[in-house]
């Protein structure tokens, strides 16, 4: 038993490392240890050395499962009722600037998603993403203002999608729209740099052809921008002078350009200024500008760079990004010096030849004298301009010496030249020359195959002609000369092929659509004629020549008033063609419109005088009308213009003798005219050739035109494309032929 007395006696742990509490489950703190005796050691403190007492633990069980004593009690402690998950733990709050660096890390990437987009042309995904990070910065700036940090706000930020807004509804050609979201920038003062933004308000004023308000916000640019570089100093002083320049104010071009050359001088507004001083008619100042202009260094023309440019050509970095670069500039000068001098040349001296020299000796004082062939070429072709082909030949003859890199050009021109001229034999040597240079010169090769086509060795052109669709598939001179060849050798369905390519390629063509319908007419499959004339006539709406052939296919096919149609409206558009004219006589005839019939007859009597039979055919017509004098009178008239006129005779004397008039003296003139014929048709022709005068050759198209397969492709026969029946064709008796038309028989 403890000794109650000393139930209050408490010991000294101080010199004792205490520990925590070992688990939370322990519900008060370990209490002195009751009825200890007096120098009596407690049994926790029990084997430990002087000095190290030991810690006090607890003599409770810890409520474990490992005893049963502890199990009890671990399942005392366990709460009533069935048994469940235990409860989630509760997230600590986000503090005011966790969300707002979350806040502004989403902005940051959408203003980057944004960007991103437009970079790939995604104009309206861009807009959404810049609308979005509009929308959450306003978002972030009305929570700090609520949180009270309004000075906290990032302007930098506002600024960022303020401007990327701007950007965007640019790009999306929503112009209003970005003009009031750059002046909301411009117009606050917290942005010191926003003048920048002017240039992009200028530059939608120019594209909304506003050049005087562009013009007003390039120089409020400058004049914000105190500390600009000199680069974009000229880049805005260029767009104010191209400003100038569409409005037709040109020295206050000529000043912005002048300021640009003598501080960042480039190509481009050289040409520039060239092109103002031609406008002002300002001859010397064109020839300084121009010698200015080559004088302007372009990268890579010196002569260690052009070394280390032959060296990358030829090693692992011939198409890095800049040396391609250095490329696309050098062919960029070389582009606005050849234009320069094509302009200039023809006004800056008394001629245009003195002109052309001039640039031509300034190129060949300079460092581009390789430039100097170009400007000979335009020369030239000034010359076939003004169809002075034989210097222009002189000019191109002169590259065979000079520069043997542009004799197969050169050769091919004069070839062209030569064959303009009918000169055949230099034509096909010249056409020789050209393919020899280069066997893949298109152009040439169509040359050489028209030399061949009018000489009528029409295989060997076709070959040619072949050859030169397979180096160039659009060559259009070579499939329309194609198809005029097999429509010679008779082949109509190669020549459709030929033609039906270059429809795809020429929509709506006229000499293509003629052609077709040439073809389908002379295979007699007229109503597919009829149909491509009607497509020309879509192009060519008042062609009376095109009105007339759909007017004769009608009347083969039999349909006369279709035919009296496009013969009537051939006729309005051209009243005196005597095909029309004669067609539509020989209509009223037959209609019995003798009146109308006389008024067409003596329309073409007065169109060809010297051919009687219009005027007989008008007599003819008083006759039918029973107006019998005044048929006597007009055979009268026409015997004294034309007394060896048998049908004349023929037909007086039939009048006279019907109205019991003497007819005595013109039967009498009539009897030995009629003697004399027979004896001349009686007289044995000997010796006699008939000439036949050679047919030339459609003459091929020999502008610069495109390609069909090597070997033609073959197609099912078509219906009417076939050439049985032109013999008919050729036969067939025209109405117009009034000699064969006894309209009044002799009794």
């Amino acid at each position: 038993m403890y000794n109650q007395a000393n139930s209050n006696a408490q010991y000294n742990f101080d010199n004792v490392q205490q520990r925590p509490p070992p688990s939370s489950y322990m519900r008060q703190q370990p209490q002195p240890i009751p009825g200890s005796k007096a120098g009596r050691v407690p049994t926790a403190l029990r084997g430990t050395q002087p000095g190290q007492e030991r810690p006090v633990t607890s003599n409770r069980a810890a409520g474990f499962p490992s005893t049963s004593a502890g199990k009890k009690g671990f399942e005392a402690n366990l709460p009533a009722g069935p048994s469940g998950p235990a409860p989630a733990l509760k997230a600590a709050e986000e503090t005011p600037d966790v969300v707002f660096k979350k806040l502004e890390k989403e902005i940051n990437t959408l203003l980057d998603k944004s960007a991103e987009a437009k970079l790939a042309q995604n104009n309206q995904s861009a807009l959404n993403f810049a609308k979005e990070a509009v929308g959450k910065e306003k978002k972030l700036r009305t929570l700090k203002e609520d949180a009270g940090l309004a000075d906290q706000i990032n302007i930098d930020l506002t600024y960022a999608v303020c401007v990327n807004l701007g950007i965007q509804y640019q790009a999306n050609t929503m112009y209003q729209e970005a003009l009031n979201t750059y002046s909301l920038v411009v117009r606050n003062k917290d942005y010191p740099h926003s003048g920048r933004l002017r240039v992009n308000m200028g530059n939608i004023y120019y594209a909304q052809q506003k050049y005087t308000s562009a013009i007003k916000m390039y120089r409020m640019a400058l004049d914000q921008m105190q500390n600009i570089g000199k680069h974009m100093k000229f880049q805005i002083m260029r767009n104010i002078a191209n400003g100038f320049v569409k409005m037709g104010q040109y020295p206050d071009a000529v000043e912005s350009y002048e300021s640009i050359m003598q501080g960042e001088p480039d190509h481009k507004v050289a040409f520039n200024l060239i092109l103002c001083y031609y406008a002002l008619g300002e001859n010397e100042k064109m020839k300084k500008t121009y010698t200015q202009l080559l004088m302007i260094e372009i990268p890579g023309n010196t002569q260690e760079d052009e070394d280390i440019q032959g060296q990358e050509e030829k090693g692992p970095f011939a198409n890095d990004s800049l040396s391609e670069y250095i490329k696309e500039k050098r062919r960029e000068a070389y582009k606005f010096i050849i234009d320069a001098g094509k302009l200039i040349a023809p006004v800056i001296e008394n001629n245009w030849i003195a002109g052309y020299e001039w640039v031509a000796e300034t190129l060949r004082a300079s460092d581009y004298k390789v430039l100097e062939s170009e400007i000979g070429i335009f020369k030239a072709e000034q010359y076939i301009k003004l169809k002075d082909y034989e210097k222009a030949i002189e000019v191109f003859k002169s590259f065979e010496k000079k520069d043997q890199s542009l004799m197969a050009r050169a050769a091919t021109n004069i070839s062209f030249l030569y064959f303009i001229e009918k000169d055949m034999k230099n034509a096909e040597k010249y056409a020789d020359i050209a393919i020899k240079n280069d066997r893949y010169n298109a152009k040439a090769l169509v040359n050489k195959g028209n030399c061949l086509f009018l000489k009528e060795d029409f295989e060997n052109a076709k070959e040619f002609y072949l050859e030169a669709i397979g180096v160039e598939a659009d060559c259009v001179e070579a499939i329309y000369n194609l198809g005029l060849v097999n429509k010679k050798m008779e082949v109509d369905l190669e020549a459709l092929q030929a033609f039906e390519k270059l429809q795809t390629i020429m929509a709506n063509s006229p000499e293509v659509m003629y052609q077709m319908a040439s073809i389908y007419e002379a295979s007699r499959n007229f109503k597919q004629a009829i149909k491509w004339y009607n497509l020309l006539l879509t192009t060519l709406s008042s062609d009376p020549g095109i009105l007339l052939r759909i007017g004769q296919l009608y009347a083969e096919m039999g349909d006369e008033n279709q035919a009296f149609h496009y013969y009537e409206q051939s006729y309005m558009h051209y009243p005196v063609s005597i095909d029309a004219i004669s067609w539509l006589g020989v209509y009223f005839v037959k209609a019995e419109a003798y009146e109308k019939a006389c008024t067409f007859f003596e329309r073409a009597s007065q169109i060809q005088p010297q051919d009687p039979k219009w005027r007989i055919m008008v007599a003819s017509c008083y006759r039918r009308m029973g107006n019998e004098q005044k048929a006597i009178e007009l055979y009268e008239r026409i015997h004294e213009d034309h007394p060896d006129n048998i049908d004349c005779l023929q037909y007086l004397v039939s009048l006279l003798k019907g109205t019991g008039q003497n007819y005595e003296h013109y039967s009498t003139l009539l009897k030995k005219l009629l003697r004399e014929k027979e004896m001349n048709d009686s007289v044995p022709k000997q010796n006699e050739e008939v000439y036949s005068p050679p047919q030339m050759a459609q003459q091929p198209v020999y502008e610069e035109q495109p390609q069909v397969p090597q070997q033609p492709v073959q197609i099912q026969q078509r219906p009417g494309t076939s050439r049985k029946g032109r013999a008919a064709m050729a036969t067939k008796q025209d109405e117009d032929e009034w000699a064969n038309q006894e309209l009044i028989l002799p009794e």
